[in-house]
């Protein structure tokens, strides 16, 4: 989103999925009063917690985008600063609410409290299906068909869609160009916000520099997909959790993040327009 946009790489998007599992934390623990230790929760409970934590961490996650979009990108952005400057605006914010969130926290990991319980559903292949894993799955497909839907075919969607564009004949066009810029991030937040939800669910903990692999992860399957792409970061993320899972079972835990880096340098080597390049040149969204 971010991307298709400003052409610009948003290195503190790891940093807002940090926020997301943190504030997913907070709500569920000293808001809601769950503790790690406690029983997982059923029922009526279950649902208005879940349904709790995503909103509180979509909201703490698009809140903070868009506060890095009005203080590393904007600024320089009216000032017709290189695009090297804003990279580096926002790798410096990024280190800021890292360190703040590691000065709160004295660097020490933060356990979840066990909200779903994780029984196994079924087995595949001798493969146990847990709820928590089915659960992601079949969200992920739905949060990626929405925000298509919303881009594709909404009005301020198609605001976002000519900005990407042509940004001069948009703002001839009398789009208000500070304005989709703020809630293209805002989207964006909000949809990492959701991620940083369900990945709590699954691992029930998080850290100051959680955001940091998931990151470069995140950044990879973008490359991979087509950056700027909605549908290539969507097909890129899964090859790339494929890819990651068999290398692992076959060459250990330990290539799980090299995989990563050479995925990384192959596709920028042989195809740097991704595996939808072509949609990129036309859309960048």
């Amino acid at each position: 989103m971010v991307y298709g946009v400003l052409r610009m790489i948003n290195f503190a998007n790891s940093e807002i999925f940090m926020i997301g599992t943190f504030a997913t934390i907070v709500v569920s623990r000293d808001f809601l009063g769950h503790q790690p230790n406690q029983k997982a929760l059923h029922g009526f409970s279950l649902i208005y917690t879940m349904l709790f934590c995503l909103l509180a961490s979509m909201l703490a996650s698009g809140v903070t985008a868009m506060f890095v979009e009005l203080v590393a990108y904007r600024r320089l952005r009216s000032r017709g600063t290189n695009r090297l400057a804003p990279l580096i605006s926002a790798i410096g914010i990024s280190i800021v609410l890292s360190e703040a969130i590691s000065l709160l926290t004295a660097g020490r990991a933060v356990i979840a409290p066990e909200i779903l319980h994780k029984s196994s559903l079924f087995t595949v292949l001798g493969a146990n299906i847990r709820v928590d894993q089915l659960l992601v799955v079949i969200v992920a497909p739905i949060m990626f068909f929405s925000l298509q839907r919303f881009v594709n075919h909404t009005r301020l969607g198609k605001g976002i869609r000519a900005v990407s564009m042509n940004e001069e004949t948009a703002k001839l066009m009398g789009i208000n160009i500070n304005r989709v810029i703020s809630i293209t991030f805002l989207i964006g937040g909000l949809m990492t916000g959701a991620a940083a939800f369900f990945f709590e669910t699954v691992y029930e903990a998080t850290k100051f520099n959680i955001g940091f692999n998931i990151g470069i992860a995140a950044f990879t399957a973008a490359v991979l997909g087509g950056i700027g792409n909605i549908r290539g970061a969507f097909v890129g993320g899964l090859a790339l959790g494929l890819l990651e899972t068999y290398a692992s079972a076959v060459l250990g835990s330990q290539w799980k993040a090299i995989t990563v880096f050479l995925v990384l340098i192959v596709v920028l080597l042989f195809r740097p327009n991704g595996l939808f390049g072509e949609a990129v040149q036309q859309t960048r969204v």
